[in-house]
């Protein structure tokens, strides 16, 4: 049974930064494609980053230059580095694996999605 298990998530003030941590169970970072997500209040879900295998990244244009998404495949760990933060980039955030194929983009179909940690920035 896949389980991901999202940390990190906190209050923070405008311009703070957060890094958030993924720890899968039952689940290697194989290289595939892998993902973090966000949801709001009131809000539909919204890919948030992506990378492949090769390291290759894809964000969202509203974290663009902001955001970090990285694996440590030695520790089997994904991250989403977070700086610069705004309020609109309050959401629960929640990491994706099990990509279903197509391109490896924010908006990919993922197999297996975590809890989510809560980001919260005023």
């Amino acid at each position: 049974h896949v389980q991901l298990v999202e940390s990190g998530g906190d209050s923070v003030q405008t311009g703070g930064s957060l890094r958030l941590s993924c720890v899968p169970s039952e689940f290697s970072f194989g290289g595939a494609c892998e993902g973090w997500f966000r949801q709001s209040p009131g809000k539909e879900r919204e890919g948030v980053a992506t990378i492949e295998g090769d390291g290759k990244t894809n964000y969202i244009d509203s974290v663009k230059g902001r955001f970090t998404i990285s694996v440590d495949y030695g520790k089997n760990i994904l991250y989403l580095q977070m700086g610069s933060l705004k309020p609109e980039d309050t959401a629960l955030y929640y990491c994706a694996a099990g990509w279903r194929g197509g391109y490896c983009v924010p908006w990919a179909d993922f197999r297996y999605r975590g809890q989510g940690t809560q980001v919260t920035v005023s």
